[in-house]
């Protein structure tokens, strides 16, 4: 399988700004091309590769004020490796975060999902979240979390993702978010989806089935979207003018959402 990734940038910078990205495909990616080019007012601005949890790379750097374009392009060959669960990830991932609180749906976890466990009960929470929400982008704030997405009955694919990572945690099992590229996703964008650790190994459950899971391209990997923001920045304040982003695969599969699927 052949992917070719790209990510644009178009931003103003109001200030001195400490920025960080988060566009590299992650460390678990097999590479055949990659590259990153930053620029402030037409001139290349450097920046420093971080390594953060799950191979997710984060690229730092600090910007001045001025018009900043950033472009990143990789191809990835064939499937990565799928991420093995260590001492924390259980801890980690049972737990409420910001975006996902858990305990506060534990009593619509279990009232909906009694008597389900392992596979069955991704694949019901999976369609039973996708049945309940509409996608309609623009329609949630970015602190919205998964409770405020349940009633509001609608939002974005972060908005799904929270959702069903928290009724997983809820019922006990480690949930988590990744941030990924997904070719065939309409329309196209930066892509979130919800990784569950059921059976000896995490499954992908995409609850808005826009895009084949076997084709997901993982960027980076955390509690809930605090953890997976493509751009942070602190000291400054700026403006996002333009984002653009691509994911094209040689051969796009058909998904049968019956089936579990590594993403890898």
């Amino acid at each position: 399988m052949l992917r070719n990734v790209s990510a644009h940038l178009d931003l103003d910078i109001l200030g001195r700004t400490n920025m960080v990205l988060s566009l590299a495909v992650a460390q678990s990616n097999k590479l055949a091309f990659e590259e990153l080019t930053i620029r402030l007012d037409g001139r290349p601005v450097e920046a420093r590769e971080i390594s953060d949890r799950h191979g997710t790379r984060l690229h730092q750097l600090i910007g001045d004020t001025g018009r900043m374009t950033v472009d990143y392009r990789a191809e990835v060959t064939g499937l990565a490796d799928p991420l093995e669960l260590n001492d924390l990830d259980p801890i980690i991932y049972l737990r409420p975060s910001r975006y996902c609180e858990s305990d506060s749906l534990t009593p619509t976890a279990r009232s909906e999902f009694a008597g389900l466990t392992g596979h069955q009960l991704l694949a019901a929470v999976g369609s039973w979240v996708g049945s309940k929400l509409r996608y309609v982008p623009g329609s949630s704030l970015p602190t919205d979390g998964a409770e405020q997405t349940l009633l509001a009955r609608r939002g974005v694919c972060r908005d799904y993702a929270h959702l069903v990572i928290a009724l997983l945690r809820a019922l006990d099992i480690p949930a988590r978010m990744a941030a990924v590229y997904a070719p065939g996703l309409n329309p196209m964008d930066f892509h979130a989806v919800c990784e569950a650790w059921v059976d000896g190994s995490w499954h992908v459950v995409d609850a808005t089935a826009l895009a084949p899971r076997q084709t997901l391209v993982r960027i980076s990997t955390g509690r809930d979207a605090a953890d997976i923001a493509f751009l942070t920045n602190h000291w400054a304040d700026l403006i996002l003018r333009e984002v653009t982003v691509i994911a094209v695969v040689d051969e796009l599969p058909r998904d049968d959402v019956r089936e579990l699927v590594q993403l890898a």
